[in-house]
């Protein structure tokens, strides 16, 4: 073989290994490319969990702590001081107004008075009787508590940032650890005009809206008060709203199982959901568990 065969070869050889460089430089990097989206495809699909935006009521409330008390219940006090030498009721007993409940012996060391009588104010039955025989009474002692127990009322202090919503008519939820597992409906019936200057509460007292034997005076009540309510606004899952950078968003997917950025405007909310004022749709679906895990255009996965 002499020398320009040779050459040619070589130079023949030369470029057909040039062409094959320039193939691979065309065709691997694009095929690495659509690799690395496809992995990437593959990683930012995320499981989740959604929720139709759909018209509801939504409350927000107050709990506080409360006594149940007999209606028209009314202390009874002595007229003069002096030593309790008689009592003619007890607790549970039923009196009628002008009973006399008590008597009290004004009488003092080298003077001697006749007896004084306790008189009941009102009808109904007692509920308290805190002296015994013996005592020393004085006109602020309170010896008897007469109440109606067939009509009982709730009464609770509202702190006074609350104190501006408070109405009459007024719905809440009351429940007793005494009767666990029930909740029982009422309606604020009286709202006392002034707020107490030491304690910085409003005394309320609430109506029950079903009367039951079980609830009896002087026991303990927890009583959530609603402060405010609407109906038939768009409400969804407090879980799935996330607070950044001083805005609130969600995350909405569309038909073809992408998930959505959009900022919202929050309106009433509670423990449990709140209401969307804007940002989002009736009938759109948000995604409620997942959400913490995704990025506007995410391909995502729904599951139930």
């Amino acid at each position: 073989m002499n020398k320009a065969k040779i050459i040619t070869i070589a130079i023949i050889s030369l470029i057909a290994l040039f062409g094959i460089l320039i193939l691979l430089n065309l065709f691997v990097p694009k095929n690495n490319e659509n690799t690395g989206q496809m992995q990437r495809q593959r990683v930012n699909t995320t499981t989740v969990r959604v929720t139709e935006v759909v018209p509801d009521t939504i409350e927000r409330s107050v709990i506080l702590n409360g006594e149940i008390l007999a209606r028209n219940q009314v202390t009874i006090f002595p007229t003069i001081g002096g030593r309790l030498v008689e009592t003619r009721f007890g607790i549970g007993d039923r009196v009628s107004r002008g009973s006399v409940l008590a008597m009290v012996d004004p009488s003092r060391p080298g003077e001697v008075f006749s007896r004084n009588p306790i008189v009941s104010t009102v009808s109904g039955t007692v509920l308290n009787a805190p002296f015994s025989i013996g005592d020393t009474v004085t006109m602020q002692s309170g010896v008897y508590v007469i109440g109606d127990i067939s009509s009982l009322l709730a009464e609770t202090f509202v702190p006074e940032r609350f104190v501006a919503s408070v109405r009459q008519g007024m719905r809440a939820v009351i429940w007793f650890e005494a009767i666990p597992g029930e909740t029982f409906n009422a309606v604020v019936t009286e709202v006392n005009p002034v707020i107490d200057p030491v304690t910085r509460t409003l005394r309320i007292r609430l109506e029950f809206s079903s009367p039951d034997t079980r609830i009896r005076a002087g026991m303990f009540a927890t009583i959530s008060l609603v402060t405010n309510r609407k109906t038939n606004v768009p409400v969804v899952p407090r879980s799935s709203v996330i607070s950044t950078y001083g805005s609130w968003i969600v995350f909405v997917v569309d038909e073809n199982n992408t998930a959505r950025r959009r900022e919202v405007t929050l309106g009433l909310d509670n423990e449990d959901f709140v209401e969307i004022l804007s940002g989002v749709s009736l009938g759109e679906n948000i995604v409620s568990a997942g959400q913490n895990f995704l990025t506007d255009g995410d391909t995502v996965r729904i599951t139930d």
